[in-house]
């Protein structure tokens, strides 16, 4: 059982996702995230600021998550060796 915290590939496409969810409702609902810029919520306005300030890099690394994720080279690099078909 594999879950995003120990594949590395998860973990940055669910920081990316992250990033650009909170930018993208900053932009619809500033209020709602600016006021809560401190405590466990404020992990959502800091990564609005991330996906505003640094949204080329982001976008770049969205393109590049997505070319990774669907290549042919990274589905078989996922398959387990249970999976893999024996003759």
């Amino acid at each position: 059982l594999q879950t995003a915290l120990f594949n590395f590939q998860s973990l940055l496409l669910v920081i990316l996702l992250l990033i650009c969810t909170s930018a993208y409702l900053h932009q619809l609902m500033p209020a709602i995230l600016d006021r809560n810029k401190e405590g466990v919520r404020g992990i959502f306005w800091k990564c609005a600021r991330i996906g505003e300030r640094l949204s080329p890099y982001i976008s770049l690394c969205c393109v590049l998550m997505a070319a990774s994720t669907l290549s042919p080279v990274a589905s078989v690099r996922s398959l387990s060796l249970a999976e893999i078909p024996r003759s």
